[in-house]
């Protein structure tokens, strides 16, 4: 059926005509994305022009006016429709009738509208007072009616647009600014607002007002592409949830990219980012470029007078070989030629970054149309120019952009391709994996000072992650692309060497840290093999704290530091030639001290409460100073030797509603003279809500779980069905894993699972009744994920054999998924 076709079954049947056309035109499979959306806006433009037919026969003076993104021709199935009456002011009663027998129809089929009645005069005084108001006139087009009257109002609407630019402008870019602030970044956010997040819909159409102001334009290349491919997003979002949304919720996402024929919901993601990217980049240079015409115009008439009429030159400053800045930008000297000078793009770019200037839009396309590719392996000086650029701090974001937009870093760094715009599914992280690399060199560059080679500290975080998009464990994919990339880039055999290995184990160290037993020799001596050398080691703490802080505020604390630091001083002395000492039970300081004894002379649990805050910064040193980091609540819990410790602290935890953020779980040596053996539980709290429970009801409710009095498990069912949990996102499936020669002296089970209420509490009941004994526990929560390691043994204190280790895994992991 033509678009021919569907509107006369329109103008036909009326008002059921038209929505039986509209419901064919938006089923069909034949038509989509501009055509589909081009047909809907005739279909719809067809029954609007019969409405106002019927209605206006007597009047004069009047017509109908689509205004937005209708007036710019592109209906999408929910869209609203922005309509004016446009009228003379002639008949006012006459009018008001008549808008009665447009709105009407459009709200009984259910359709969004949003609509005026207005003179010319009151549109451009609303326009002149509401800036939404004008930005959508500057898209009119007529309907029906006097072709004289709208033809007037779009030129006047126009010319006040361009004669107050200077004044417009600056209040549209604060209005970008203060949405983006809100919305957040389409091209990093998981459930993005299609319409509104900076880099979307919204700044599409503000970039369309900056070029019909004639003051500047914005890069056009791949800006129509961009617009198109959200617009269909938006239109498949349509269809598959029927009704009027722009934000691409999760649970919507593999629906949509099937809808559009796209593999999965990655890819689908992974194409709103570019397209995101591709107007977020229009609109910085756009904006740039509005600045600039601005404080030129503001200057001019100052210079001319100085210099008594003549047009004022603009200085140029050199920065580098073939490099100077002008007017706040880097460009290209007069004398530079890029299809001489392969390095010259990498010269640019460090030399902008180091300034803090950005590079301008036409040097980067110059750059990108005429460089002669680099030689393998890279001279020194592009290698240097990397490092320079790199370790140049936050200026060094946009300068990267800028090269990526013209396609300059995929040239450069070839595997940055499959990292480009690549979407991270973990709530922890904040950026995508081309950002979140660039975000860990910025703040490796803070690091530079405390290790030896900087270099290689700011190349590695450059590639830690290059190996994602890469089937199997990225680190692994990841240390082969890293010694490619390398010896590419004109490092020695020595340093590829060193590079590879950081890419390899750059999660080494604070996985250890927070899920294995640090008193464990078999710990250290594991990490000391894998790192192999004092440089190493030094150039990997740094890499693993840049990695964290770039990751999100879930993934890096003191608290987290600290343990690095401990884990790192320990592998130190190791590699240094001092052996660990083999452990015994732990040293308690003066506070376990006195509840061990208490417990013991009471034979009950002892616990202390208490407000607990981290020390600001770095625990080396190297961080700036700040306020406290909270943590919550201390809670030390010291338990005579028992069975059903575990399971008992954590479900008396879970029914007072107390999130455990941190958890760990050892034996005490008691001093000499005291008999008896005490577990103690150091562990970090907070409440989901309200206040804090009293340390003496949280003591009696321990004392009744030990003794069987206190139905933990029935409790908090009882209340689940009381208080079900809102149905989210589809977590993954927990998964439950043995860590094979972990420790010598006990079986590490680790489980990785979504953090929920009483999780802790199954995990402890199921360890409990599989026969094992938790020797030790280390547990943390990143972001919804609860990443643990449970030290276990034999009823005799031995570690499990391989094949009951397996079995008590997949029994643990059952009772999970259960």
């Amino acid at each position: 059926m033509t678009s021919t076709d569907v509107r006369n079954d329109a103008e036909d049947s009326g008002p059921s005509g038209y929505a039986a056309a509209r419901l064919r035109l938006l089923t069909e499979g034949a038509r989509s994305g501009p055509p589909r959306r081009a047909a809907l806006a005739e279909l719809t433009d067809g029954w609007l022009a019969e409405l106002f037919t019927a209605g206006a026969e007597q009047l004069r003076g009047v017509s109908l006016v689509a205004v937005g993104g209708y007036g710019r021709g592109e209906l999408s199935p929910r869209s609203d429709l922005d309509l004016l009456l446009l009228h003379d002011g002639n008949d006012p009663k006459g009018v008001a009738a008549l808008a009665d027998r447009l709105w009407y129809p459009v709200w009984d089929l259910g359709l969004a509208l949003d609509h005026s009645v207005r003179t010319p005069a009151e549109a451009r005084r609303t326009a002149g007072e509401d800036l939404k108001v004008q930005l959508g006139l500057l898209d009119a087009r007529h309907l029906a009616g006097d072709l004289g009257l709208t033809a007037g109002l779009r030129t006047a609407v126009l010319a006040d647009w361009r004669n107050q630019a200077p004044k417009r402008l600056p209040e549209l870019q604060e209005l970008c600014a203060e949405r983006a602030e809100r919305q957040g970044e389409l091209q990093y956010l998981l459930e993005p607002d299609l319409k509104e997040a900076r880099g979307g819909l919204r700044d599409a159409t503000a970039l369309r007002a900056v070029a019909a102001s004639w003051l500047a334009d914005a890069p056009r290349e791949g800006l129509d592409d961009a617009r198109r491919r959200l617009l269909d997003v938006r239109d498949a979002l349509h269809l598959t949830t029927g009704r009027v949304t722009d934000r691409l919720a999760l649970q919507e996402q593999d629906q949509v990219a099937a809808d559009l024929g796209l593999l999965d919901a990655d890819t689908l993601l992974r194409q709103v980012y570019e397209a995101a990217r591709v107007i977020s980049y229009a609109s910085d240079v756009t904006w740039r470029e509005v600045g600039r015409v601005l404080r030129s115009r503001a200057v001019r008439p100052r210079l001319r007078a100085m210099l008594g009429g003549g047009k004022p030159v603009a200085e140029r400053s050199p920065l580098a070989e073939g490099v100077v800045e002008q007017d706040g930008e880097v460009v290209l000297a007069r004398a530079a030629r890029p299809e001489r000078d392969p390095v010259l793009p990498l010269r640019a770019a460090a030399a902008a970054a180091q300034a803090g200037l950005p590079l301008s839009l036409h040097a980067v396309r110059r750059l990108a149309a005429t460089v002669r590719p680099l030689p393998t392996p890279w001279p020194a000086e592009a290698r240097e120019q990397l490092v320079t650029l790199l370790g140049s701090g936050r200026p060094t974001i946009e300068v990267w952009e800028a090269l990526e937009a013209e396609g300059l870093i995929t040239r450069l760094l070839p595997d940055w391709e499959r990292v480009r715009c690549r979407p991270q599914r973990n709530a922890v992280h904040l950026w995508t994996v081309d950002r979140h690399l660039i975000e860990t060199a910025v703040r490796a560059s803070e690091f530079t000072r405390r290790v030896s080679r900087p270099d290689l500290l700011l190349v590695a975080a450059l590639l830690h992650d290059i190996g994602k998009g890469w089937p199997g464990d990225h680190s692994v994919a990841g240390e082969i692309i890293a010694r490619d990339v390398a010896a590419r880039i004109g490092f020695d055999r020595a340093d590829v060497a060193v590079l590879s290995a950081l890419v390899r184990h750059h999660l080494l160290l604070v996985e250890t840290a927070t899920r294995r037993d640090l008193e464990d020799p078999a710990t250290v001596r594991s990490v000391a093999e894998a790192v192999g050398s004092q440089g190493t080691l030094e150039l990997l703490h740094a890499l693993t704290e840049a990695d964290a802080l770039a990751t999100g505020p879930a993934a890096w604390s003191s608290w987290r530091g600290s343990l690095v630091a401990d884990l790192v001083k320990r592998v130190s002395a190791v590699l240094a030639g001092d052996a660990p000492e083999e452990p015994e039970a732990a040293t308690a300081t003066a506070e376990q001290e006195r509840l061990a004894i208490e417990a013991i002379a009471t034979g009950s649990p002892v616990l202390a409460l208490r407000a607990q805050t981290e020390p600001p910064g770095d625990p080396a040193g190297d961080q700036p100073s700040g306020d406290p980091e909270p943590l919550g609540v201390e809670l030390l819990i010291a338990v005579p030797d028992q069975e059903g410790v575990l399971p008992a602290v954590a479900g008396v935890l879970a029914m007072h509603r107390l999130t455990v953020r941190t958890a760990e779980l050892r034996a005490l040596d008691l001093p000499s003279g005291v008999e008896g053996s005490v577990l103690l539980l150091d562990w970090r709290v907070a409440a989901e809500y309200g206040s804090l429970p009293q340390a003496a009801r949280l003591r009696a409710d321990l004392v009744r779980a030990l003794d069987g009095s206190l139905d933990i498990a029935t409790r908090l069912a009882e209340r689940d069905a009381a208080y079900p949990r809102r149905r989210g996102v589809v977590a993954p499936p927990p998964r439950v894993t043995v860590a094979s020669a972990a420790s010598r002296l006990a079986t590490v089970i680790e489980v990785r699972a979504q953090d929920a209420p009483g999780l802790l509490f199954r995990i402890g009941r199921a360890l409990e009744d599989a026969g094992v004994r938790v020797r030790s526990a280390h547990v943390s929560t990143l972001g919804a994920n609860a990443v643990d390691a449970f030290y276990v043994t034999g009823p005799e204190g031995a570690p499990l054999p391989g094949d009951e280790a397996a079995s008590v895994a997949g029994k643990l992991e059952e009772t999970l998924r259960a």
